[in-house]
Order: structure tokens, then sequence, then C-alpha cells
């Protein structure tokens, strides 16, 4: 977390190799929860690449750009306070008819050190109808684009009962008209995407021929080269700050040797993140080619990896584990049923083990209790078999199967 928090880990890559149920996937959740909002987190599984419309490599690249992020600092001219009053003003239709068409907005914005009174083009009142804005909220508008920004309700309606109000903010300083530093934050794949996109004209042709474009599309190694330079540029330049994210991939043996291939060169790349791969394969063959190696991961992609080995859980931390998933659950377990579930997950597996606290919780419920004793645990696992269970059956009743 640490190599992570301080961008030391980016372009490189960890692989979490474990039996099944071994934590490695709840570890990568973990990475994300502590690494917060602010930076990307993008999981996927190895076999999302497997495509009819997209190529893999595209998929994975894709991934690789959503794991990317970039916090763009701008200085920009703003109309910023609490609003007082908004009212739109209506005038006759031009063209004729009964109806009427927005001429204006007014609003009035309000600050610690005064006020103001704004007449706005009707174009920013979608934008003002847009994000909800209503007297009271604390907004500001782009003195350039006309774009608007609810930032939240002002502290002062906070003795209000207003279920609606996301968060209070304090209301502005200074003058309404003001220059103001914005952060925002995005990722590489967002930036390309917004470029990629083709703008058709109005007519009717253009609107059906979108309509009838596959949702998917590829975005060219020409743009987003382009998009590279402008991104490197502006962190030059100090108006940009690189985020490098953690992209996840769940099941890595399940990838072939080209995407392999492509992963080696794109790890090198100077925009890219940290990679955290995960598998439950011991040494099998490499997709794509008849090549025995370990985790299915060829030798030379290994050699990049700082190699974590998660470990089966004890009997005290499988006990914990389930003791926290029947309260997140809203279920009551008595100390005896958690110690019998904690003996069963160590014989079969921890995810059986929590399986099993449903079928008990409505099998105490028929008897008119509502916590799961020892009794109800012992009863449900006699009703149903787990994966070694199982396969001794099967082994013993060979005959009776098709084979």
């Amino acid at each position: 977390m640490e190599l992570i928090k301080s961008k030391k880990m980016a372009g490189r890559a960890l692989l979490l190799a474990g039996a099944p149920g071994t934590g490695k996937t709840a570890l990568a959740l973990a990475v994300a929860q502590e690494l917060g909002p602010k930076v990307p987190f993008c999981p996927m599984v190895g076999s999302e690449v497997y495509s009819s419309e997209v190529k893999k490599t595209e998929i994975l690249m894709e991934n690789f750009r959503r794991a990317i992020g970039l916090r763009i600092k701008e200085t920009k001219e703003v109309y910023e306070g609490e609003v007082v009053a908004l009212t739109p003003e209506e005038t006759e239709n031009p063209l004729g008819g009964y109806g009427k068409t927005l001429s204006h907005v007014m609003i009035s914005l309000k600050t610690a050190k005064g006020a103001k009174t704004l007449k706005l083009d009707p174009s920013i009142y979608d934008g003002l109808t847009k994000e909800k804005v209503a007297v009271g909220d604390v907004i500001y508008i782009e003195a350039a684009s006309g774009a608007v920004k609810r930032v939240g309700r002002c502290d002062a309606y906070a003795t209000e009962f207003d279920l609606e109000a996301e968060e209070y903010v304090p209301l502005p300083k200074g003058d309404v008209h003001k220059k103001k530093e914005i952060v925002q934050d995005v990722t590489l794949h967002d930036l390309d995407a917004a470029n990629a996109r083709p703008t058709g004209g109005g007519d009717l042709m253009s609107v059906m021929g979108g309509l009838m474009k596959p949702k998917k599309t590829e975005i060219t190694e020409k743009l987003r080269m382009e998009i590279n330079k402008v991104v490197n540029r502006y962190i030059d330049q100090g108006v940009a700050e690189l985020v490098p994210g953690v992209l996840f991939v769940d099941e890595v043996h399940m990838l072939d040797i080209e995407c392999f291939t492509y992963l080696n060169r794109a790890l090198e790349s100077t925009l890219a993140p940290i990679v955290v791969f995960a598998t439950n394969r011991g040494v099998c063959t490499v997709r794509g080619t008849e090549v025995l190696s370990p985790h299915g991961i060829p030798v030379d992609l290994l050699d990049r990896m700082l190699v974590i080995r998660t470990m089966p859980y004890g009997l005290e931390e499988i006990v914990q584990i389930l003791a926290i998933r029947a309260a997140t659950e809203g279920i009551t377990v008595e100390e005896a049923a958690l110690v019998k579930l904690g003996e069963i997950g160590e014989r079969a597996t921890l995810r059986y083990a929590v399986q099993l606290l449903t079928p008990s919780r409505i099998l105490a419920g028929t008897q008119g209790r509502d916590a799961i004793s020892a009794a109800d645990v012992t009863e449900v696992d006699e009703l149903f078999y787990d994966a070694k269970a199982s396969s001794k059956v099967l082994a013993r009743e060979a005959r009776s199967y098709l084979a």
C-alpha cells in the first residue's frame, strides 16, 4: 500500500497466487477501498478479453487506460455563491402561436462579502435544471463556458429536515465573481472516448447511422499517442498530475500468449498503472501454446512480477470472517454454531461455510428461533455436499453416472 501511495510501483506488477478461497480477490478489493475514490481502480477477469467485436489487446489497453488517472488543475473565472433567487424569464414566441420561449434566466448569488444578480443565456438554464439547482444551493458557473456545478446545500439550512441534501457546505467567501482553482479527476480512457466519438451532422441519416453503429468501437493507437503528448505537456507545465491507479486482473491464466506479449510491452510504457494479477493455478499450459509454465504465465512476464503467496485460513480466522459475514447479513449466530461452521470451513472450504449461513438461518426460523444453533449447522451440513464430499461420492458411485 505504501509503495502504491508513494507512486513507486507504477509500471510494475504483483501476482497473488494461492489456492481457491484464500482471499486473493478480497485483498484486491481491500486495496481499492484503502486507496479511496480519487485513485482509479479497474477490476477485470481474464476471460473478458475474448470478444467477437473488439480485439483482445484493445480490451486490455482500454482497461490499462481506465486505471491511469489525471488530476487537472485549472484556474477559471467563475460566479460562485448561494442561490437566493432563480427566475426564468419567458417571452412571446417569435414564430407566432400561443407558446412562449425562454428569453433569459435571472439568478441572484450571495457570498459572505456581497451579492450579485446575473442575467444569463437560456442555454445555461438546461445546466441548472440538470444539476437540480434550487434556492439555498451553493453553485458556481464558469464564465467562459457557462458550465454549472452544484457544490452542495448551504449550511444555513442545516437545521432543516431535508432528506434530499447530500451534503452541506459553508457560504463562499470573497466576491461572487472571482478566479477559482478547479480540480478535475479523469482517466486516460475518458479522454480517449471523448476524442474518439465522432460528431456527425444533425440530419436524420447521421442520427440513424449513430443508432445502428455497434456500441463498442476501437480507439486508434494514433489517437492515444496524440492524447499522451497532450497529457505529457500538461504534466510538464504543472497543469496536470498523473495518478497511477490499480488494474486488477483476476484469473490471469485465462489470458493467451498474445495478451501476455502485449502486457510485456504495456508494462514498459511511460504511462502504466500498477497491475495486480491473481490466479489459483499451479504449473499449467500457457494458453495458445503447449508450453508448461508456473501459474500458466510465460516465464519472461513472470520475471517482472513480485509474487505474493496467499495461504489458507486457520480455524480462528475462518470463525472471525464468518462472524463478520453474519453481522453484515444481519444473522444472529451462537458462539458454538460459529465454531462448528469454522470446523466445516477448515474441513471443506471457507466459501462452503459462508453458503451454509442462510440455510441455517431459515432452519432456525422454521423452529421459531432467531439465533442459529450448532444443531442447525450440523443438520444443514448433512443436507448439502461440499466439492470434496461430492467428488468422493462420484468416485464411489461412478457406474451410476453417465461418462
